[in-house]
C-alpha cells in the first residue's frame, strides 16, 4: 500500500478466527476477476472499473478548460440531480472548500435532490437577482425530483437573463442519444456531456457527472483522477490478496456480516468528510441491499456524535461494526493556549495542537468501542485533497463490487427504488398508472 492510504485490520482480528480473513483470498480474487472480465451479474454496468485509466489527459484538459471558461460567466452554479447524480460532486466540494470562504469562486448550490417546496421556493427566490448557471444531470430527463427543479429554475433563468443568454448558461449531462433531456438540449443548443451507458449513477463520480461541477467550482479534476488511478493499480485483479486493500475490506465486511454484524458505521473525525459518508451510504446501500441481504450502511461525525450516538455504539445491540476514516495531517496548525486562571482545567493541554487532542479522542474511542464489542476497521489518509479523495472513491467502488459478488447479488442495479416511484405516480394520477391508482386508493 502507498503512503497516503493505509488500511488496518488490527482491531478486527480478535472478532474473527485465525485465518478467517485469509480464506477469502480465492473468492475475492474470483470476484475481482469477474469485474475486470465482465462475466458477473450486472456486467453491462462495469464501465467504472477501468475508468481512471481510460480517461485521457486530453479529455480532462478539455473539461477543465470548458469549466474554467464557464465559471467566468457566473457567480453561482446550481447542480440539479439526485442520488449518484449529485452526491459525488457534493462530497468533493464539501471536503475541499474552506469552512469560511473569503476569495471569489463559483458557489455551487444543489437542487433536484428532494421534493421540498420550501427549499425550492427559497432557492428560486434567492437566485432571482443572482448571476447563476445550471448543470442538470439526468440520463432520462424525466426523473421526478430533478425534472421538477429544472423546470422551475430554467424558467427563472430565462426570465432573468433572456432565453438566448440562458441557453449559454445551461449544461446538460445526459444520455448520448436518447431521452427527454437529450432532446431538449439539442433543441436549445445547451452545452452537453455524456453519462456513459455502462456506468451507473452511484459509480459515476469520475465521469462528467462529477467532474464538470467539481471543475467549475475550481478544483483539479486531473488530481482526483490520478488518485483513483493509483488505487486502481493497488486494487487490480493481479494484486495479491494480502496487498489488495479493496479485496481485504470486502472480505472483512463479509466475514463480520456472517457473524451477524449487520450494520456498518462509517466514522470520521473531520466533518469535511460528512458527504463522503453520504456518497458511501448510497454506494453500499443501493448495491448490496437486495434479496433480504446486505449490511446496513450508517455514518457518524465524531467527536460531535459521541455525545449523541456514542452511548448506543458503546453499549447498544452488538450487531454493529465501524470503519473509521482517519486524516493524519490537517491543513492548519493551532495550539491550545495557556491560561493563568485555568478555570477550565485545560492547562495540561497547553502547547499541544487541537489535532493532537482530536487524535487522542479518536484513539480512545476506537479502544473503547473495540473493547465494548464493536469491531473497528481503520482507513488512514495523509490529508484531504483531490488525490486522496480520488483514492477513497475508487477503493470503495472496487470493494463494493467485490462485496456484492461475495453476497451473490447484482451490485449494479436497484430494482427496489422503483417501488416508491410507482406508488407516487399512481397517487399523483400520472397517465398510465390508473389501475395501480385504483388499487392503492382501495387500500387507503
Amino acid at each position: 500500500m502507498n503512503e497516503t492510504f493505509q488500511l488496518s485490520l488490527n482491531s478486527v482480528k480478535s472478532f474473527l478466527f485465525d485465518g478467517e480473513i485469509e480464506k477469502y483470498d480465492v473468492p475475492t480474487s474470483l470476484a475481482n476477476k469477474m469485474l475486470h472480465d465482465k462475466t458477473g451479474l450486472g456486467n453491462e454496468f462495469l464501465g467504472w472499473v477501468d475508468l481512471p485509466k481510460n480517461i485521457g489527459s486530453d479529455e480532462l484538459s478539455r473539461m477543465q478548460q470548458f469549466a474554467n471558461n464557464f465559471s467566468k460567466t457566473i457567480d453561482y452554479l446550481v447542480v440539479i440531480g439526485i442520488g449518484g447524480s449529485y452526491l459525488g460532486a457534493k462530497a468533493v466540494l464539501e471536503a475541499l472548500n474552506p469552512y469560511f470562504p473569503e476569495k471569489h469562486a463559483v458557489k455551487v448550490l444543489f437542487a433536484g435532490h428532494n421534493i421540498n417546496q420550501d427549499y425550492l421556493f427559497e432557492l428560486n427566490h434567492f437566485l432571482k437577482d443572482k448571476n447563476f448557471g445550471i448543470c442538470v444531470i439526468s440520463k432520462s430527463g424525466t426523473t421526478t425530483e430533478p425534472a421538477l427543479a429544472f423546470r422551475l429554475l430554467k424558467q427563472t433563468l430565462e426570465e432573468q437573463a433572456g432565453k438566448a443568454s440562458a441557453q449559454k448558461k445551461i449544461i446538460a449531462i445526459t444520455d448520448e442519444s436518447k431521452g427527454a433531456l437529450r432532446s431538449l438540449a439539442e433543441k436549445e443548443n445547451y452545452a452537453t456531456y455524456v453519462i456513459p451507458d455502462d456506468v451507473g449513477g452511484r459509480y459515476s463520480v469520475l465521469t462528467p457527472v462529477g467532474l464538470i461541477p467539481i471543475a467549475i467550482a475550481g478544483f483539479d479534476i486531473a488530481k482526483l483522477v490520478d488518485g483513483a488511478l493509483q488505487m486502481h493499480a493497488e486494487c487490480n485483479v493481479n494484486v495479491p490478496f494480502d496487498k489488495n486493500p479493496a479485496a481485504q475490506y470486502a472480505a472483512v465486511r463479509n466475514a463480520l456480516y456472517l457473524k451477524s454484524f449487520e450494520t456498518e458505521i462509517l466514522v470520521n473525525y473531520n466533518d469535511k468528510l460528512h458527504f463522503i459518508a453520504e456518497w458511501w451510504k448510497q454506494l453500499f446501500g443501493e448495491s448490496e441491499g437486495k434479496e433480504n441481504k446486505g449490511i446496513f450502511p450508517a455514518s457518524v461525525d465524531f467527536s460531535t456524535d459521541l455525545h449523541s450516538m456514542g452511548q448506543y455504539i458503546q453499549e447498544g445491540k452488538r450487531n454493529i461494526f465501524e470503519t473509521v476514516i482517519s486524516v493524519k495531517n490537517p491543513h492548519h496548525h493551532l495550539e491550545v493556549t495557556k491560561d493563568k486562571d485555568n478555570l477550565d482545567k485545560l492547562n495540561f493541554l497547553a502547547e499541544q495542537t487541537i489535532d493532537h487532542v482530536n487524535k487522542m479522542a479518536e484513539l480512545g474511542t476506537r479502544i473503547a468501542h473495540t473493547e465494548g464489542g464493536v469491531p473497528n476497521i481503520l482507513i488512514e489518509i495523509d490529508h484531504i485533497s483531490e488525490f486522496t479523495i480520488g483514492q477513497i472513491f475508487y477503493f470503495f467502488e472496487k470493494a463494493c463490487g467485490i462485496g456484492g459478488y461475495l453476497l451473490n447479488v447484482n451490485p449494479f442495479d436497484q430494482p427496489g427504488v422503483e417501488a416508491y416511484k410507482n406508488n407516487m405516480f399512481a397517487l399523483l394520477n400520472k397517465p398510465g398508472f390508473e389501475k395501480q391508482s385504483e388499487i392503492i386508493r382501495k387500500k387507503l
